[in-house]
């Protein structure tokens, strides 16, 4: 996510907004960057897909969401 305004209003945080406890033990998010990355290595059996839900907000309290499979 991109925001314009200069300073506190275009920083933008990142969270979970929704998430599994099974993802919530794979998957980190970045609350500055957005990135997401694995905590532990992916395991087929366990699960074939998942589903994150990536909320972004500036400063100025504006949001949006995005699903991550």
């Amino acid at each position: 996510a991109t925001d314009a305004d200069e300073g506190l209003y275009g920083h933008v945080k990142y969270s979970l907004k929704t998430v599994s406890d099974m993802a919530s033990n794979i998957f980190h998010l970045d609350s500055e960057t957005g990135a997401i990355s694995l905590l532990r290595s992916l395991d087929y059996e366990e699960g074939d897909s998942y589903e994150l839900e990536v909320q972004s907000r500036d400063g100025g309290g504006l949001s949006d969401t995005a699903k991550v499979t």
